[in-house]
């Protein structure tokens, strides 16, 4: 039996730096940015690959959909010896400047999940190391990507973007408003959690998302398997992975 319950991994299997799509299917598309990847295990929503980018040891783990999973794969993803997370995830923008294949580096996430409420209470930030969200800013900015630094909204129900037919609905359009008044960029559905797990395990975390929506203008959500934004993505958190590696402990960037 593996020494993790969910995600069928052992003390020693993953290297320090993971990145966390949603999909198992895109932690295998990932893995072929790698060299010589290798397929770990599978069970449920969790795959998970390994290998290298640039020579430095990279993992990938898929955490399902929603802050509950994604809690599930930080915390024994550091069981097993990982201590750095990406999030490579997508999202619909709430701002009429963030458009559709533009990245969005995330600083913090508005806590209006449930995961992240059973660790602390709701007053405590949910915010990106630093380190990990400088290195994925330097990345977008030397890649010449599209791309924006600041908040993401952070839910558990995905159809409430047009709340007409909720019974609550009234309240939630207006929340929506609130929101976007407030500057918040995007909205996705898994960066709390993995802030809260990571900052209170004493590991680090970060955020790059791809807009797929626009929110923001009511337009339907664009095909990810065909959206370039996602190559965009998945490139950018690699090459902040290798800043990352390079700058080891004195966490100086370059």
């Amino acid at each position: 039996m593996a020494d993790t319950y969910h995600i069928g991994l052992n003390k020693g299997d993953v290297p320090k730096i993971m990145l966390l799509p949603g999909d198992p299917a895109r932690a295998e598309y990932i893995s072929k940015f790698f060299d010589n990847p290798r397929k770990l295990a599978q069970n449920r929503e969790f795959t998970t690959f390994v290998g290298s980018y640039k020579g430095v040891p990279i993992g990938v783990t898929s955490t399902g959909i929603g802050g509950p999973s994604a809690a599930i794969a930080v915390e024994e993803l550091i069981q097993v010896g990982a201590d750095t997370f990406i999030r490579v995830g997508t999202a619909g923008s709430l701002q009429p400047h963030v458009k559709l294949n533009d990245l969005v580096v995330v600083s913090g996430a508005v806590r209006e999940d449930g995961t992240s409420r059973q660790y602390v209470p709701i007053s405590f930030p949910a915010v990106a190391d630093i380190d990990v969200m400088d290195a994925l800013r330097l990345s977008a900015r030397d890649k010449g990507y599209q791309y924006h630094i600041g908040l993401a909204h952070v839910k558990d129900a995905f159809y409430i973007e047009e709340p007409a037919d909720i019974p609550i609905g009234v309240d939630l359009e207006k929340k929506w408003e609130f929101w976007k008044k407030a500057g918040v960029l995007a909205t996705s559905m898994e960066s709390a959690s993995i802030f809260v797990v990571a900052q209170i395990r004493g590991c680090k975390a970060g955020t790059v998302l791809v807009a797929v929506g626009e929110t923001a203008e009511g337009e339907p959500f664009s095909d990810i398997d065909t959206t370039p934004g996602t190559n965009n993505a998945i490139t950018c958190a690699l090459e902040a992975a290798v800043r990352l590696h390079e700058a080891g402990d004195e966490g100086v960037l370059k």
